[in-house]
């Protein structure tokens, strides 16, 4: 896939060598990082990826994975040290003009990795000007093959060009909101929505009415090693072979200073995280994943 709204598959270069894979999870158990998710391009590219979640499982640490779907038909049953996994499924009709393939290429995978896994798999919808009317039948479809699912409004990131947003972006707000509601309306009765209603509230208003504490909660590690702050501050704070924990010492000021300037976003990993770091209790009891 070489979807538009994304940049990271633009960026060429070298994987992360195995073993140093496997000192850095060593290096970040030691340092207290419980749960390491392999995600952005895609994952399941790599052939040793089942090694990594292997040692990562044998350091204790809970292991998560975000995959576009397209290989896991023929690699599900490899991935025996999973403990989470999410697709992205951002449509079912539009899925072919958001991601150029037809969403019938990735059901099947999903359907075996939710038989593999013995546990719920996760579909994650970005919410777009494209897939308003898919949302129900996503949802009825999480339902239907006892899956679970999320949604997040697209994020118009600046280094992609405007004419992808004039295309993608959510621009018809008095439909964006109804189609959200209906999501609202759904987790109410029970249907398998992991949002919390208070997160869902700010995704329909595009509000950002919250504390951003991703840079206290993630570490981003990119595949030469440096560490970013998180999705949107993509600049580096440093590298990994500087040492996870003098890079975290190191940029505490730093990492304060670009969160209390950041406009914030509502990805939905980082602001239903950041209301469980603020003990928000509606979040606690209705946020259904991790």
């Amino acid at each position: 896939m070489r979807c538009k709204f994304c940049e990271y598959w633009k960026e060429s270069g070298p994987q992360m060598e195995l073993q140093k894979v496997f000192s850095l999870l060593d290096e970040a158990r030691g340092f207290g990082i419980q749960v390491y998710n392999a995600w952005t391009v895609e994952p399941l590219l790599r052939t040793d990826l089942p090694q990594i979640f292997e040692h990562a499982k044998g350091l204790g640490m809970t292991t998560s994975m975000i995959t576009n779907g397209l290989l896991l038909e023929k690699r599900a049953e490899e991935l025996v040290h999973l403990d989470y996994l999410s697709v992205s499924a951002d449509g079912t009709s539009s899925y072919r003009e958001i991601r150029g393939v037809d969403f019938e290429r990735i059901l099947p995978g999903i359907i075996r990795a939710r038989e593999v896994m013995g546990k719920p798999v996760l579909l994650n919808c970005v919410i777009s000007g494209k897939n308003l009317d898919d949302i129900e039948e996503l949802i009825l479809l999480a339902k239907n093959l006892d899956l679970k699912i999320s949604f997040e409004p697209m994020y118009e990131f600046g280094s992609i060009a405007s004419d992808t947003w004039k295309e993608l972006g959510i621009r018809d707000m008095e439909k964006y909101r109804r189609t959200v509601d209906k999501i609202i309306e759904l987790k109410k009765e029970g249907y398998p929505v992991i949002n919390s209603l208070t997160y869902l509230g700010m995704v329909r208003d595009l509000r950002t009415d919250y504390t951003c504490h991703a840079n206290d909660l993630i570490l981003c590690v990119a595949s030469d090693g440096s560490i970013e702050n998180c999705r949107v501050h993509r600049e580096p704070v440093g590298n990994i072979r500087d040492g996870i924990a003098n890079v975290w010492e190191r940029t505490r000021k730093e990492r304060k200073e670009n969160a209390a300037k950041c406009e914030k976003c509502l990805f939905f990993g980082y602001v239903e995280n950041s209301m469980l770091y603020d003990f928000n209790l509606e979040v606690m009891r209705h946020y259904d994943w991790m």
